[in-house]
């Protein structure tokens, strides 16, 4: 999994990224930083106890902090370079938007505005994309000149798909709110539409506010919430201090704090919910690892997440569910029950399953 990290100005994407990889790139840089975050997943440990491999995997995320601000740049000649290949490889962005009062760290609206930033941000993102159509549609008027019949379907289908998009972009609608056809959504899939993403608002709040915490996100939510956008709350200036200890130790930290879980746990659930994953785990050469796949995987395409020869040569998976295993304390005992069970390629792997594939090549 890959996400973005985009902000405006001095609204702390870094100390957000920092916070999330336990890192310590630095704050007043403004090239890009790119870190890995282990995916916390409880039941791999319980996993681990129970059948005491050599090596635990945890799965990862990737995240990249686009440290500058991409204000303006979409608008002026669209969010180009590097910039635009780092955010395009993304799977979900997470818009960093400021709520924290610092005297010393001005505001570049010169002023705490959350909605007017939201709104910003949502902007910059729809000029990117109309930047990318328009320059699309211009090609395709070009090529239409001297196109064969055959080319000729392909690109007035392609032209009436970006069209569309534009149409939706232009009343400031971010594609990730359109309803698109299998067919729409294949072609708008090419261009890796950034207002397409689903996208996390991380509203970064000072150590003051964490008694309003909670209420903030719940109203922000009743404004900004869809299927592939949800808004939460954070320190993140906290957060970053509390990576850096020892895990007992911020947990101690955050209980004084009233905080129940650490910033990386809730950005990493958000960002699972929004991007329907779930985690099924492997056994195999005395190593239990965790992945990551999208809602509704096949049981083929999940040995191909694994490796292309498992996915070329599947024979068929043998699946047992976590809860079933945890409660059976061993494979030996699961397999004497019965419960562990074969599945072909067209099953849908459910989250929790703990599955080994059987595979020839």
């Amino acid at each position: 999994m890959d996400i973005g990290i985009i902000g405006l100005a001095q609204s702390g994407k870094t100390t957000i990224f920092n916070a999330l990889t336990k890192g310590e790139a630095d704050t007043r840089s403004s090239a890009p930083h790119i870190g890995i975050a282990k995916v916390p997943e409880p039941r791999l440990k319980t996993l681990a106890d129970m059948l005491q491999p050599k090596r635990v995997v945890q799965a990862e995320v990737r995240y990249t902090d686009i440290a500058a601000s991409v204000k303006g740049l979409a608008r002026e000649r669209g969010i180009g370079g590097e910039l635009l290949n780092l955010l395009s490889n993304a799977d979900a962005l997470i818009n960093v938007v400021r709520a924290f009062p610092d005297e010393s760290i001005p505001h570049p609206e010169g002023n705490l505005d959350v909605e007017r930033d939201i709104a910003t941000m949502n902007l910059e993102l729809v000029f990117s994309d109309l930047a990318i159509i328009e320059h699309r549609l211009e090609k395709i008027e070009t090529s239409l000149k001297g196109a064969k019949a055959p080319e000729r379907q392909a690109f007035l289908q392609e032209q009436e798909i970006l069209n569309k998009l534009k149409a939706a972009l232009e009343k400031d609608t971010p594609l990730r709110e359109m309803k698109l056809t299998p067919a729409e959504a294949k072609i708008a899939a090419n261009y890796q539409f950034l207002s397409a993403k689903p996208l996390l608002i991380l509203v970064n709040i000072g150590e003051g506010e964490l008694a309003e915490a909670a209420s903030l996100e719940t109203e922000l939510n009743s404004r900004h919430a869809r299927e592939k956008c949800q808004v939460i709350t954070l320190c993140a200036k906290l957060e970053m201090e509390l990576a850096q200890l020892e895990d007992s130790e911020a947990e101690q930290f955050r209980a004084d704090f009233g905080l129940k879980e650490s910033g990386l746990d809730r950005v990493i659930r958000k960002s699972y919910q929004l991007l329907g994953l779930i985690s099924f785990f492997t056994t195999a050469s005395n190593e239990v690892k965790a992945w990551s796949i999208p809602l509704g995987t096949s049981a083929l395409k999940a040995a191909g997440k694994i490796h292309s020869d498992m996915e070329r040569g599947f024979i068929r998976a043998e699946v047992i569910s976590y809860d079933d295993l945890v409660e059976c304390g061993s494979l030996a005992e699961a397999r004497k029950k019965g419960l562990l069970r074969l599945e072909g390629k067209d099953y849908i792997v459910q989250d929790g399953d703990v599955i080994t594939f059987l595979f020839n090549v």
